[in-house]
């Protein structure tokens, strides 16, 4: 009985599917709605979302891949270029840090799901060590991502920089060892 319901614990599938998106409407953004849909999609940036159990999108994040972290808008879009162009050479691979430059919630809760979501797809990855966000400098925003577990990096001239911590977690390291413990996938 306790194995069963350990088991069932461990397996329980996520109520949101991480999906990357080939367009959205950038006039629903809050965050950023002067970015255009090209900007957000060159070089090597790209546009998540996560669809919850209706089928709908409910939340929206973009990402910049880079080897630093920008503190504008402007020098986010040189550092992804680099990546790009540095990408060429090692077999498609862009930046070691995703930059989080917007995300906006389209139902209630989906901010929160799409950081969990984003969170676990960069601590799989083979190439990306670091998630760190170029956020607005307001109190929402460092509201939103210190309540949600990052750490302040640095506060710039017009923007603020959060890093997610994506080490594993005790209880992550304990889970792992209770799956091989009862031979569970």
């Amino acid at each position: 009985m306790v194995l069963r319901q350990i088991k069932k614990a461990l397996e329980k599938k996520p109520k949101f599917d991480l999906i990357e998106l080939p367009f959205i409407d950038v006039t629903e953004d809050p965050v950023r709605p002067e970015l255009s849909l090209e900007f957000r999609q060159a070089y090597g940036r790209k546009i998540y979302g996560i669809k919850d159990e209706e089928g709908d999108i409910a939340a929206v994040m973009c990402f910049a891949f880079t080897h630093g972290i920008p503190k504008s808008v402007e020098e986010m879009d040189k550092l992804s270029k680099d990546a790009a162009m540095q990408a060429i050479h090692r077999a498609g691979v862009q930046g070691s840090i995703a930059i989080a430059y917007t995300v906006w919630a389209k139902k209630k809760g989906g901010g929160k799901h799409m950081v969990n979501e984003v969170y676990k797809m960069i601590k799989n990855s083979n190439h990306l060590n670091r998630l760190v966000t170029l956020s607005p400098l307001t109190d929402m925003a460092r509201n939103f991502h210190i309540k949600n577990g990052a750490k302040e990096v640095q506060v710039n001239l017009t923007t603020q920089n959060f890093e997610y911590d994506i080490e594993l977690d005790e209880w992550e390291k304990f889970r792992d060892r209770a799956k091989g413990w009862f031979n569970i996938k």
